[in-house]
């Protein structure tokens, strides 16, 4: 006997059928992806064998399939590109001579490799406050030092004035690169490192111009008080 439904009964039928499809179709995929996640894992697993075997070959295959995700997450942390890079190269570093520490057992390959790089890039983001922190502290003490004044109040408006002219007139007496590297590391709060990557400048000439500088800003506020 044929049982023949119309209407809502048909609707409500042909959606339960529909759903159930959908869910089998959703369980295939989440099957064949933990397949080839699995097939994944083996194969990272296998290659950082060869790494820790000191395998250049194996570091650059490894390389190969896994740079691409892992500089996506350098770049979420630092967001700069050129640091990213940094992290990145400090960590396939860290993965040659440590890859016999990774334990399958403990976590996946990419997990393990993605810890590194984020404890890289944190570090470096640790690195440049400090150096932008060091910067700005050198050129503020230096800038405490010339701006002093023998008046009873330090804020006096008058006295203010005067000092910024004084100021304004030292830095015009610069040389205009050791004048562009003092505003760059104050101003825009640069470090040392970010001035020479910016100046395409080495970063012991970048040193030597602030120290010049800021030397001669001395001597200059000096002899105008």
């Amino acid at each position: 006997m044929k049982i023949i439904c119309h209407g809502p009964r048909l609707q409500t039928l042909l959606s339960a059928v529909s759903r159930r499809a959908h869910e089998a179709r959703l369980i295939r995929i989440e099957h064949n992806r933990a397949m080839m996640l699995e097939a994944q894992d083996l194969e990272l697993t296998a290659l950082l064998d060869q790494v820790a075997l000191q395998d250049a070959a194996a570091l650059k295959s490894l390389y190969a399939r896994t740079s691409p995700l892992l500089f996506g997450l350098a770049m979420r942390v630092v967001r700069h590109r050129e640091w990213a890079e940094d992290v990145v190269q400090e960590s396939y570093l860290y993965i040659w001579r440590s890859a016999g520490d990774y334990r399958a057992s403990l976590s996946p390959p990419m997990a393990w490799m993605g810890l590194i790089v984020r404890s890289r890039a944190l570090d470096l983001l640790r690195r440049r406050a400090a150096e932008r922190a060091d910067s700005t502290e050198e050129l503020d003490e230096a800038l405490a030092e010339t701006l002093e004044g023998d008046a009873p109040n330090p804020l006096d408006q008058a006295q203010a004035s005067q000092q910024a002219r004084a100021l304004h007139r030292c830095l015009q007496q610069l040389e205009n690169r050791q004048r562009q590297v003092l505003s760059l590391a104050y101003l825009r709060d640069l470090s040392h490192l970010e001035l020479a990557e910016q100046l395409r400048l080495p970063l012991g000439t970048v040193k030597t111009w602030i120290r010049r500088g800021l030397n001669q800003l001395r001597g200059c506020m000096a002899g105008a008080h």
